[in-house]
């Protein structure tokens, strides 16, 4: 099983921006779905974007769109999540989850993921 370390979380303004790291290791597949979802206090967890590994297709959720970019570097086995203009409604754990094919139209659905990580805090005041 895919082991995912997340890290970069911290508190920030409003506007400012964040850049969150997942390091996978134990990778046994040529592709893997990667994603970040983000869990809020008394609330449903949420997937924020996800990229395939193979072919770098990318994915948003509307809320993450024009202002959040994922991206992987294969090389070093990671997935970046850069934040920019972050607002309150942000606040949230963020996890990483990685499923060991390609993301295809169901990139969004949390049950297909199999490993998680333990999650990073983003805090985001007004």
């Amino acid at each position: 099983q895919v082991q995912l370390v997340e890290s970069g979380g911290g508190s920030v303004q409003a506007g400012g921006s964040l850049r969150l790291s997942c390091a996978a290791s134990n990778y046994s597949s040529n592709t893997y779905c990667m994603a970040w979802f983000r869990q809020a206090p008394g609330k449903e967890r949420e997937v924020v974007a996800a990229v395939s590994t193979g072919d770098g297709r990318t994915y948003y959720d509307d809320s993450a769109k024009g202002r959040f970019t994922i991206s992987r570097d294969n090389d070093k086995n990671t997935v970046y999540l850069q934040m920019n203009s972050l607002k309150p409604e942000d606040t949230a754990m963020y996890y990483c989850a990685a499923d060991a094919d390609r993301c295809g139209v169901f990139w969004y659905n949390e049950y297909r993921f199999n490993s998680w990580g333990q999650g990073t805090q983003v805090t985001v005041s007004s």
